[in-house]
């Protein structure tokens, strides 16, 4: 058994005793226009998504309109090279006005929606309109201030942690809980866009998980969708993922978000991974009883006679399992029947 995050009043729950959250983070692919980010939460409910998620901040809460080296992306970055932060943010930023509309819809879909605030004004806004959790973006968790008014909401924290060191991890955990909130999960990420999959670390979620005391989770960058199935074999008890509804349609996070149908295999092959997990057992499983019905075992072969001597001739191993066990040859052969025995007659010791 596991700790249970309960969300929306038991709503939705993360843990590992219920199958993997699958989360779509619209981040910017609704390229500014308003319907496009609606038909994006049509298509991650339609997908099966059990929460949709956005970005708050605006281009001027996150970061300065400075035009400066230190300012820019780097000129070798893959997807947004040489780019102003100031004139990114103002490209991707989802409007506030927004919100409302895209939640409800959510809601009224059947999914959770939420977001990750980037400044204290955005915790407030994100509060008012009632979220079920906040999350803490990879870059923001040194941010121990941000991170610390995000705790005292007491609502349930994603914390996320592409670029962070263990420390940081403790960090920020220990800084949440300080404020009382423990319902924590902690998303395994690199922040690279898109992330090569040898740099995901999957096997680091065990470590977080017992290291931190806390729920974790997969926030993946990689391409594709077999990155985040075998995490949920490592324990991952929330997915993450960018969504969009075509890739070849461009935006700013399209080049490494999935598509609708992908979304939807994402879901479904988490499950099956969940559901395959099963417990530490080892023995027959329920369902395998016809099988063992059909295991090896001796039977006679032909009709004997009684006083006929056992041999390679009237037994042998066959299927199904009602005789001897087939090691049993052994000990049966030469010892003669003590009645006629028709073919196809389970051997057993009362028959010798």
């Amino acid at each position: 058994m596991s700790r249970m995050i309960e969300l929306a009043g038991g709503a939705a729950r993360i843990g590992l005793d219920v199958e993997p959250l699958v989360v779509a983070e619209m981040s910017g692919n609704h390229d500014g226009d308003l319907e496009r980010a609606l038909d994006i939460v049509r298509a991650a409910a339609e997908a099966g998504a059990h929460a949709v998620k956005i970005q708050t901040y605006t281009a001027d809460t996150i970061t300065l309109d400075v035009d400066s080296p230190l300012f820019r992306l780097s000129a070798d970055h893959p997807l947004w090279p040489n780019r102003r932060l100031h004139d990114l943010y103002t490209e991707a930023h989802t409007p506030w006005a927004w919100h409302e509309k895209i939640f409800a819809l959510a809601d009224d879909l059947g999914m959770l929606a939420f977001s990750a605030p980037f400044d204290p004004t955005a915790v407030e806004f994100l509060v008012g309109l009632g979220v079920p959790m906040l999350k803490l973006a990879s870059s923001e968790i040194t941010d121990l201030p941000l991170l610390r008014r995000m705790a005292e909401t007491g609502l349930p924290l994603v914390i996320s942690t592409g670029t962070a060191t263990l420390a940081e991890i403790d960090a920020a955990v220990r800084t949440a809980r300080a404020t009382g909130n423990e319902d924590i999960v902690v998303l395994g990420c690199t922040a690279a866009y898109p992330a090569p999959p040898e740099a995901s670390n999957v096997r680091s979620l065990p470590v977080l998980r017992q290291g931190l005391d806390v729920e974790v989770g997969l926030s993946d960058h990689t391409l594709g969708i077999g990155a985040a199935v075998v995490a949920v074999g490592f324990g991952a008890s929330l997915i993450e993922k960018h969504v969009t509804l075509d890739r070849a349609g461009g935006g700013v996070d399209a080049a490494f978000s999935l598509e609708p149908d992908e979304l939807g295999r994402l879901v479904a092959e988490t499950r099956t991974a969940w559901a395959a997990l099963g417990s530490a057992t080892v023995g027959p499983r329920v369902v395998e009883a016809e099988g063992l019905r059909f295991r090896r075992s001796l039977f006679v072969t032909r009709d004997v006679e009684a006083g006929e001597p056992v041999s390679a001739d009237n037994v042998r191993s066959v299927r199904p399992a009602d005789g001897l066990r087939p090691d049993a040859f052994d000990s049966v052969e030469g010892r003669t029947f003590r009645v006629p025995v028709a073919k196809g007659t389970p051997m057993s010791w009362d028959l010798l």
